[in-house]
């Protein structure tokens, strides 16, 4: 069963509380979505550290429930 997009961003939402998040879905069918994510938690930490952060507040949902998410992280400014 597809992630909704509601769980998707309850999800971000718990993990990074601080953060804005903007979640799109990209094909309308609950399986691709692009997620932006302002977070505190992302400062001074590389591209590739953040969205493994992202990855691991998903609890492993990837490659099952969610199969593909684009993401677009950053600290605020």
């Amino acid at each position: 069963m597809p992630m909704s997009q509601p769980d998707l961003e309850a999800a971000l939402r718990d993990a990074f509380p601080d953060a804005a998040i903007e979640v799109t879905d990209l094909a309308g069918d609950g399986d691709h979505y692009k997620a932006r994510i302002v977070s505190a938690a992302f400062a001074g930490l590389s591209r590739v550290r953040q969205h493994q952060l992202v990855y691991a507040s998903l609890k492993g949902k990837m490659g099952g429930e969610l199969h593909a998410l684009g993401l677009e992280t950053s600290a605020p400014a």
